[in-house]
């Protein structure tokens, strides 16, 4: 008798789709204005995409090496020189990877061993928990809450054990938009200085920065940077989210494991047009203001709803607004949201989704990466409720 059942024991049994591809999928049933998802609704910028097809058309399309273009990794290393005043080796300490997720995968994975303990910072990005939990590592979380996020140190240090092998960090923060300071990383140092721990920083906003302040990056501390693995996305920097292109540096000896995974999972990231973005960044221009490009998009989208009844703390980064609905109703942030999406049209993401056990705070996530179109008709639409 043929068996036709087969049994599987999921790494992930509690985990299902994200609440961003939810939101997306219940905007795109309802024909509402996707303000959830975190990707512009604007083309990328036009010399961007000639420049793939100059190297696609002269025939770059075969694999590039594993680490990545030797040009788009020369460029990378001359940017942190520039901008965070420190020396990554352009050969050892730069990897070029398939996406800022991925190359969160693989500093995961690189790293992190059966009971390993990774200290994740709330709200956090829901790719974090996930692979952590694919390698076996236990999650101990570290909650910071409305209005101000503010890290409670205090409370890091009790977590911290002889089982500690990572911290996560992500700033500018998704969903909060929340930058970190220089005396966040003094408090950091001084409590995995004379640890094995790493960390692993998720900064793919590092460029979207408001009201003249700056990206306080890992890379600028002189004793954090030696165990830090950072992740960023050209994907966020160029409007390209499509390309799944992103990339990773760290000391010469994290780079070392950190590649073992890399090459394991994906082996190279796109060819043409790394070799494209590479071109693209000679001019420092197109990354150094695009802080400028977005903070107008949030000034006009915070303007536009000034007479509505959500309340709001201006974001200090990212191209997310929370949006306070207190005033408005009191469902659940994911009722809301849904009944945000369905009835009147405009898709958020609540920001429980955010947190391991949720929470009751009335406050949803609205992505201002939208032609000014489109901010202005969502705008209208949410004055109204």
């Amino acid at each position: 008798m043929i068996r036709n059942n087969i049994n599987i024991k999921s790494k992930l049994p509690d985990f299902s789709n994200s609440i961003f591809a939810t939101m997306t999928q219940l905007a795109e049933k309802h024909k509402a204005i996707n303000l959830s998802q975190g990707y512009p609704d604007f083309n990328s910028p036009q010399e961007l995409l000639t420049l793939v097809q100059k190297h696609i058309a002269e025939g770059r399309n075969q694999y590039a090496p594993m680490k990545g273009a030797d040009t788009l990794r020369k460029t990378l290393s001359k940017k942190y020189k520039n901008l965070y005043n420190r020396a990554y080796d352009w050969d050892e300490e730069v990897t070029i990877t398939a996406g800022a997720t991925q190359a969160i995968f693989s500093a995961i994975t690189a790293f992190v061993c059966e009971d390993d303990e990774v200290i994740i910072i709330e709200p956090a990005f829901d790719t974090y928990a996930p692979s952590i939990r694919y390698n076996g590592g236990i999650i101990r979380y570290s909650t910071t809450t409305p209005p101000d996020f503010t890290i409670n140190w205090d409370q890091v240090k009790r977590m911290i054990s002889s089982r500690t092998r990572m911290i996560i960090l992500n700033f500018p923060n998704n969903p909060s938009g929340k930058n970190i300071a220089a005396a966040d990383l003094e408090k950091l140092h001084r409590l995995i200085r004379n640890t094995d721990i790493l960390v692993m920083s998720d900064e793919v906003y590092e460029h979207i920065i408001f009201d003249r302040q700056q990206h306080i990056s890992l890379a600028t501390h002189e004793e954090l940077s030696k165990r830090s693995i950072i992740v960023s996305s050209f994907g966020k920097s160029f409007s390209i989210t499509g390309w799944k292109l992103g990339y990773c540096v760290a000391p010469q000896k994290l780079t070392h494991e950190f590649r073992k995974a890399h090459q394991n999972i994906v082996f190279a990231a796109n060819h043409p047009m790394q070799l494209a973005v590479a071109d693209y960044m000679k001019n420092p221009q197109t990354y150094v203001g695009l802080g400028d490009l977005y903070q107008k998009k949030r000034d006009l989208f915070n303007s536009l709803l000034k007479n509505s009844r959500f309340s709001f703390i201006p974001s200090e980064g990212t191209f997310y607004q929370l949006a306070d609905f207190s005033n408005i109703s009191s469902k659940s942030d994911v009722e809301f949201a849904k009944e945000l999406t369905i009835k009147h049209g405009i898709a958020s993401v609540p920001l429980s989704a955010f947190y391991h056990r949720g929470n009751d705070h009335k406050i949803i996530r609205f992505c201002f990466a939208k032609s000014d179109e489109t901010l202005k008709k969502a705008a209208d639409i949410l004055c109204k409720i």
